[in-house]
């Protein structure tokens, strides 16, 4: 099996540049011929800005997300150390996402060279093994998102775990892990990080729950995750007044207000919750939309679920499912959805309307697409 590997030279080149104070900031993205394109971007108002990404969009605009030479580098040297080491990288992820970038970033401040798969006909773990196997250094790492790994999982080849047990760590983030997913990994022999971060705090920078070196974790009295420290963005691109509402400062600390709920525990380890955003107020009852998700994905042939609510005339909100099913044959389908032997189960919580398919439908940086989701159910609920 051969493939054609992208060129990210041009692109490793610019950021170096950028990087050393010696060219613009620049944005990646990747073109129809699967290459990386660079751009230089303006940025005025902002000093030392290195690079600009958008966010993944799922759940509205993206915005241009602002990230300077001492943000990237802090986060590349926390990296390092929470990893116990630099080495090489491979690029399984698209270069116009905050995880892509790091990957390269990391690379240019270790001194290594990437190497990047091809992704052409989409993530396979067929063409990750053989971009794993052409690796040169002893030491490895990747970055992946839950529904890459997922696919790595599914009835691997021996080739493809070999290649997957040598990396030295597999940094796993974009969206909630399930347990089941992270537990089948470990079993197999994977160093697999949980990570957790957005493009406004330069990528995962909480790592199994820790925050790492010189990032700051508070939870504020609604429950809302703030992160602060190094690694913050400057700001939005050409948005001052999205980037007021979102970066704050408090006591001399620079914060990102992120859209998650959380806890802190007694030794300061994170537990993500939930989106703030994704409580539905139905009959004047609230309900977590992440909680009536969790308890789908435990029925029995569901993979994945995304719980929303939706506008409706007789609740105010409904609560609507798009459900993952092992059997997406019609019968399948049918059963799931017209049968509802597992709403009794979820009582109160079960969902008005229910969408059922063979997957979630995904950004391109593997994320659930929970805008896209949201306006099917939307249109399949009818306002009921």
């Amino acid at each position: 099996m051969t493939s054609q590997h992208p060129n990210i030279e041009p692109a490793l080149k610019a950021l170096a540049d950028a990087l050393h104070g010696e060219g613009p900031a620049v944005e990646l993205s990747a073109g129809p011929d699967g290459n990386v394109v660079v751009s230089a971007v303006r940025t005025p108002g902002y000093k030392d800005a290195a690079v600009v990404v958008r966010t993944s969009g799922s759940t509205g605009t993206p915005k241009a997300t602002v990230l300077t030479v001492d943000a990237l580098a802090a986060s590349s040297m926390a990296t390092a150390f929470a990893l116990k080491g630099e080495g090489q990288w491979l690029l399984a992820l698209p270069v116009q996402y905050v995880a892509g970038v790091q990957v390269l970033v990391r690379s240019l401040f270790a001194g290594t060279r990437p190497w990047a798969m091809d992704l052409s006909g989409g993530f396979t773990p067929e063409a990750f093994t053989e971009a794993a196997l052409e690796m040169t250094d002893k030491i490895r790492f990747t970055s992946l998102v839950p529904t890459q790994l997922q696919r790595l999982l599914d009835s691997p080849s021996a080739e493809t775990l070999a290649v997957l047990r040598r990396f030295n760590g597999i940094l796993l983030g974009g969206g909630p892990v399930q347990p089941g997913l992270l537990a089948a990994a470990r079993d197999a022999g994977l160093r697999v990080v949980t990570t957790y971060g957005s493009a406004e705090t330069c990528g995962g920078c909480v790592y199994d729950g820790v925050p790492l070196e010189d990032v700051l974790v508070r939870v504020d009295g609604d429950g809302r995750i703030l992160l602060g420290g190094a690694t913050i963005a400057a700001g939005y691109l050409d948005a001052p007044e999205l980037s007021a509402e979102a970066f704050v400062e408090d006591d001399g600390v620079r914060w990102y207000r992120t859209s998650d709920l959380g806890e802190l525990d007694a030794d300061g380890k994170l537990t993500v919750l939930g989106r703030a955003d994704d409580v539905v107020i139905t009959g004047g009852v609230k309900v977590s939309a992440a909680h009536v998700q969790a308890e789908l994905e435990k029925l029995d042939g569901v993979l994945a679920a995304f719980v929303a609510g939706v506008p409706s005339d007789a609740w105010g909100q409904a609560l609507a499912a798009y459900v993952a099913l092992a059997d997406s044959s019609p019968d399948g389908i049918q059963d799931f959805t017209e049968g509802a032997a597992w709403a009794p189960a979820l009582g109160a919580l079960a969902p008005k309307t229910v969408l059922a398919s063979d997957g979630l439908l995904m950004l391109p940086n593997g994320k659930p697409d929970r805008l896209a989701m949201t306006v099917r159910l939307t249109e399949l609920h009818q306002g009921k």
